[in-house]
């Protein structure tokens, strides 16, 4: 099911065993546009601290009672590495939490899988054997290197340009919940076209700048103008999403 990110925020955690509190936010790496950690604010359970939860842990999501419910005990949260969410997720501290928790960090490698080694940005690429080091390797870093992790807080507002000026901003995003991917950027138009919205696969990512705020696209603006406007009301159907794709290249999803 295809939702907008920012509905999350708010949701109920709940473990095995009990709740453990709400999403406040959640990561995604950019590199790949997968979604990597939910943020959860464990209120007075938990000392007000916040933890962060593998989006694989998730098993039913119950989006009519905003509910996310988790394959793990509060004991295994409570003894989680502390990991402090203010200041970017360095690449050790996701060790620690995979090491910890057993996870797979080639869970779910999907729709924009990069050639890490290269920086290719592209159509899914098979990766090989699933191993800490393996994927550490692909990352091209080292533990205590920066982290390719990013919030929504972060990415909301961000500029988005296309090769010949600039388009809008950032306003929310739409996630499979499925695969947890982010599957469109929802882009507010602002004074360029106004009053509407579009939807911007990764697909089109030409480059991220943090320190500037700006995401650069390989389309162009008439492209753009040309497009499906998104409908904030109402979530896109099959059909407009395989006209979206239709109109810029875009490889599909499901309908590869």
């Amino acid at each position: 099911m295809l939702i907008v990110g920012s509905s999350l925020v708010g949701y109920r955690i709940e473990a095995e065993d009990g709740e453990l509190g709400t999403v406040s936010d959640f990561l995604f790496d950019d590199r790949n546009w997968r979604f990597r950690w939910l943020v959860v604010e464990t209120g007075s359970w938990l000392s007000e601290r916040q933890v962060l939860v593998h989006p694989s842990a998730i098993g039913k999501v119950d989006h009519e009672n905003s509910l996310l419910s988790l394959h793990l005990t509060q004991q295994e949260v409570r003894e989680s590495p502390s990991v402090t969410t203010d200041q970017p997720v360095s690449r050790q501290n996701e060790v620690l939490l995979y090491d910890y928790y057993g996870l797979d960090p080639l869970w779910g490698m999907g729709l924009y899988d990069m050639d890490m080694l290269g920086g290719y940005i592209g159509p899914p690429r098979y990766f090989g054997p699933k191993d800490m080091d393996r994927a550490m390797d692909m990352a091209g870093r080292n533990e205590d290197e920066d982290s390719d992790l990013r919030s929504l807080a972060v990415l909301k507002g961000t500029h988005v340009h296309a090769t010949d000026g600039s388009i809008g901003h950032v306003e929310n995003v739409i996630i499979d919940d499925g695969n947890w991917d982010v599957r469109y950027l929802i882009i507010d138009t602002s004074n360029w076209w106004i009053g509407k919205h579009v939807l911007i696969s990764p697909y089109a990512v030409e480059d991220i700048s943090w320190a500037n705020q700006r995401i650069s696209l390989n389309v162009t603006k008439a492209t753009v103008k040309a497009s499906l406007p998104w409908d904030p009301i109402k979530m896109i159907t099959e059909m407009e999403e395989r006209g979206l794709h239709s109109h810029y290249g875009w490889p599909g999803y499901g309908w590869r």
